[in-house]
């Protein structure tokens, strides 16, 4: 088969699409045909050697965790899925995947069945973010009616999810993004969207119980303030760093990190809202496997609304 093999760190000049040996699924695993494979920031940052680089070890290896595709076979054991059955995932995770590749196998627990609404780019555009936004808001926050949550980069893979969940779960949203993107983000339920170009936006914001920091940096600190007595704020890229834990604690509030894990529970939970129509998935642009290059380029400019996704022709 043909998968995208690094095998050193780099930049995207690194990515080749190689012929290699397809997988066989063990007992409880599944052989996935892929269609589609959403890109992530932690894929680039993978490949330059930061991410989870230290998890999948020296290159070489093949990067990618959001799957989406056809069930090809079975292993022993599996009574979950069955061949045939479209399915998206976001397998594996943080060890290696390899989704940029025709066939992958994965746990038949950690797959469930995709969007029946979706075409597979965009099922493939859905696990990693999603699962980001509904275990932050759903797990960690425990996100009720009535509260005021903050989304930074409501507009990117993470954000826009984070938005459209969190009115679902009846919060009073407030998101982050360009002026171009503050429309759309009130069309997907965000009651008050804000300019992060304009100089000192964060003084406008006020009385949060809940913020998800998306961007990471020098962001974090600077958002602190917005927070009430007893506000959390989850710091998804980066954790918290020092900085971040004396700005929330001056603020009377929490700071945690997180890290996404696979939940197919979750996905299938996810995959009724999208059919249900109450919940939508952006995709950026595709691109085949052997532009990955580019795609990863796209994707390092911060500046594409919702996610970049791969095409699969296997």
């Amino acid at each position: 088969m043909h998968a995208v093999v690094q095998h050193r760190l780099g930049g995207g000049e690194v990515l080749a699409v190689e012929t290699v040996p397809r997988p066989m699924p063990l007992p409880t695993e599944v052989l996935v045909r892929v269609h589609a494979a959403g890109i992530n920031p932690v894929d680039w940052k993978t490949r330059e050697g930061h991410g989870m680089a230290d998890v999948l070890g020296e290159p070489p290896f093949v990067l990618g965790w959001d799957v989406a595709g056809v069930v090809e076979e079975v292993g022993f054991g599996v009574t979950t899925l069955a061949v045939g059955d479209r399915v998206y995932g976001m397998p594996w995770f943080p060890r290696s995947a390899g989704a940029y590749a025709e066939y992958v196998t994965a746990p038949a627990r950690q797959l469930t069945l995709a969007p029946t609404s979706l075409s597979h780019a965009e099922a493939g555009a859905v696990p990693l973010a999603a699962l980001t936004a509904w275990q932050v808001l759903v797990d960690t926050l425990h996100l009720q009616p009535g509260q005021r949550v903050l989304i930074t980069a409501g507009a990117g893979g993470v954000g826009h999810f984070a938005v459209q969940f969190a009115r679902h779960l009846g919060a009073h949203v407030v998101a982050t993004a360009s002026a171009a993107n503050h429309e759309w983000l009130r069309e997907l339920g965000a009651d008050e969207v804000v300019d992060y170009h304009d100089a000192g936006y964060e003084t406008r914001i006020t009385d949060m119980d809940a913020i998800v920091e998306l961007v990471g940096g020098d962001e974090s600190p600077r958002l602190a303030g917005t927070l009430r007595p007893g506000g959390i704020i989850v710091a998804v890229p980066g954790g918290v760093s020092e900085e971040l834990a004396a700005a929330v604690a001056e603020a009377g509030g929490r700071a945690t990190a997180f890290l996404v894990e696979p939940d197919a529970p979750a996905l299938a939970r996810i995959a009724e809202l999208i059919d249900a129509g109450e919940v939508r998935v952006e995709v950026a642009r595709t691109f085949p496997l052997e532009e990955v290059g580019r795609a990863h380029e796209l994707g390092e400019t911060g500046r594409t609304r919702g996610k970049i996704v791969l095409t699969v022709d296997a």
